[in-house]
């Protein structure tokens, strides 16, 4: 595959005069081009879609409540529904991820998103558990495939300097779709029923299907394969939306990355192998937290200390809100405080506070209401974090390929997390719970020490 292309343009009296493009050269032009409203659609669009995954992957959560009455439900049962999108989300990660590096990050986003809305609906219509359990992991396999390419997309449009903001604005979506989850979850299932929110999410997801498949493909994807000409297109549109530039000087990187193979064998090799192993415990440690509480919370409010189902709903509605006041704060110290502090400290936080809520707090439900919210919030920033620090210690090649994979990791521990909490609250009571999930965050903590700083630094430089 050639670095370079010649591209004819006209010169005075009608001459032409070749001008010769390298790859290096695009991604300079496009980190010289600071962030401009060229770039707000993209993100809006592929942040809805993430909306979108966020909002299917709680919708179950606030049915649960209604479910495991109507349907009779075990504790058992509960778990292991709550636990059937993520085995559809692991199988989407890893197809979707393969599909991003082959067919290009905006197709695969947008066919996991098709998949998402048309799981919805037809969550909507079961009427059992064994029909629910189907169709949640059929529903997750498009969840888990949307995540991780938009994520790799997202992060290719960024340049180096103020990627942290620029890629956690769009992040911010994603707890926004948890919260409206949460809130039409507390106002209309009480209301309308548990379908509501099944059916309600499917049309805007079959309208950003349309808007993703409409977006411009990323440039550094389409340098990779080699598609400098259309990669020029769409720098030339970006160069275009500000007459602003901060000029960088083109390396070779881009160059080198363009005669290496995708493989999933290279997260395994000397250079990736300790980041591949760091991110994965540090996604499986933080979802394992955040998910098995988040899933949890609103069923445990109802079945362990008796709540009213609206004020279920509304507890854990208030855990979603404070998830996205942290997130604020994070947006805009995540590029001067750097990615390993922030997971470090917020792995901390979190795992102190649940530890106190285990050892003296869990039989009121006061108590739990107050420090699983604040927990929640401080440790799933972590999540978000996730989604900007993976894409950028994997070089193009393979970035979507890496992030799928440590996505997997979040699926797996999501998916054991609903029924490890059933199990362990049968066998060892709700304090117990929350003592094994702090334990779990300072394990994290751990993990997110070992992070490499890759903030305000060019893609090509972090993984070449």
């Amino acid at each position: 595959m050639t670095a370079d292309r010649l591209r004819e343009e006209d010169g005075g009296g009608g001459a032409s005069a070749p001008v010769r493009v390298s790859s290096a050269e695009l991604i300079a032009r496009m980190e010289s081009v600071p962030f401009s409203r060229w770039h707000v659609w993209p993100r809006i669009i592929m942040g809805s879609a993430t909306f979108f995954d966020a909002f299917t992957a709680l919708a179950l959560a606030s049915a649960m409540p209604v479910l495991a009455r109507i349907w009779g439900l075990s504790t058992l049962q509960v778990g292991l529904l709550l636990t059937a999108s993520y085995i559809g989300q692991f199988a989407g990660a890893l197809v979707f991820g393969w599909f991003g590096e082959r067919i290009g990050r905006v197709r695969a986003a947008s066919a996991a998103t098709l998949i998402m809305a048309l799981g919805s609906l037809a969550c909507a219509f079961t009427g059992n558990f064994t029909q629910m359990f189907v169709c949640r992991i059929v529903q997750g396999i498009g969840v888990g495939g949307e995540m991780p390419v938009a994520a790799t997309y997202v992060n290719e449009l960024s340049r180096a300097h103020g990627r942290g903001r620029f890629f956690l604005l769009y992040e911010l979506i994603f707890p926004l779709g948890f919260l409206a989850a949460g809130f039409l979850g507390s106002r209309l299932v009480p209301i309308y029923g548990w379908q509501a929110l099944f059916i309600l999410g499917t049309g805007p997801g079959l309208l950003i299907t349309f808007l993703v498949l409409r977006l411009p493909e990323s440039p550094r994807w389409l340098i990779r394969k080699g598609r400098l000409a259309e990669a020029e297109a769409i720098v030339l549109q970006i160069e275009a939306s500000t007459n602003e530039r901060s000029p960088v000087a083109a390396t070779t990187a881009p160059m080198s990355d363009e005669t290496r193979k995708t493989s999933w064998a290279e997260l395994f090799s000397p250079f990736y192998l300790r980041r591949t192993l760091v991110v994965w415990a540090i996604w499986a440690t933080a979802y394992g937290v955040t998910n098995g509480l988040n899933n949890w919370m609103a069923t445990l409010y109802t079945t362990v200390y008796r709540l009213p189902l609206q004020t279920s709903l509304n507890a854990a509605l208030l855990t979603n809100l404070t998830q996205v006041g942290v997130l604020l704060v994070c947006i805009f110290v995540i590029d001067r405080v750097g990615r390993r502090a922030w997971m470090t400290a917020c792995f901390i936080i979190g795992g102190i506070l649940l530890a106190a809520l285990g050892f003296v707090g869990a039989d009121e439900v006061l108590p739990v209401m107050v420090l699983v919210t604040l927990s929640y919030g401080v440790m799933s920033t972590v999540n978000t974090v996730l989604y900007l620090y993976t894409p950028e210690i994997y070089p193009t090649r393979m970035r979507a390929l890496g992030t799928a994979a440590g996505t997997c990791w979040l699926r797996l521990a999501s998916a054991a997390g609903p029924t490890v909490v059933a199990l362990t609250m049968n066998a060892a009571g709700i304090g117990f719970v929350f003592v094994m999930f702090s334990g779990i965050a300072f394990l994290g903590a751990v993990a997110a020490t070992q992070a490499i700083e890759t903030r305000n630094r060019r893609l090509e430089e972090i993984a070449p």
